[in-house]
């Protein structure tokens, strides 16, 4: 029997989207938690959710997204798919400005607190909206197709990421 055939819920490309939206909700909570003495452990926190959510929102719109919109059948599902791009543009746009931002400053707490917020509404409006419809729009093993695409890519560009941070880390 073929490997497609026998996909589970696991490793479809919303499980996978929803495994990278808790570690990333995750990442926030110990930003958060984080007080403006502990400048390094919030630089450090910062770039790995940049990093988390630059590979995330890579992968989700070059592939979950196009996959998507190719499915919609509806007008709503074409504005949930416009509404999600824009919505990783807003975030981009902030996590710039939070990346400019003094880390133990007011400011920073303020700007990584509207990132946050972002981040979770557009998490929760993908899973509560946008997943549930790809789930009628999309065979189980189209879902699984694209987890298997979504999880190459993710690797790829981990690597890519992880070789440029030693390259920089290198004298």
């Amino acid at each position: 029997m073929p490997k497609t055939r026998n996909r589970t819920a696991e490793n479809d490309a919303i499980a996978l989207l929803k495994t990278d939206h808790k570690k990333v909700r995750s990442l926030f909570g110990e930003l958060e938690n984080t007080s403006a003495r502990a400048t390094t452990r919030r630089e450090e926190l910062l770039q790995t959710i940049e990093r988390e959510l630059k590979i995330h929102t890579t992968i989700e719109e070059e592939i979950f997204y196009r996959a998507f919109r190719e499915a919609a059948e509806k007008q709503d599902d074409k504005r949930l798919f416009y509404e999600a791009v824009e919505e990783h543009h807003v975030v981009d746009t902030v996590l710039g400005e939070l990346r400019e931002a003094e880390p133990a400053s007011e400011q920073f707490g303020a700007k990584a607190k509207v990132l946050k917020d972002l981040v979770e509404h557009h998490a929760e409006e993908e899973e509560t909206e946008m997943f549930p419809r790809a789930q009628k729009l999309m065979t189980r093993q189209r879902l699984g197709e694209l987890g298997e695409r979504l999880a190459a890519a993710k690797l790829s560009l981990t690597e890519k990421v992880l070789t440029k941070l030693v390259e920089l880390v290198r004298p």
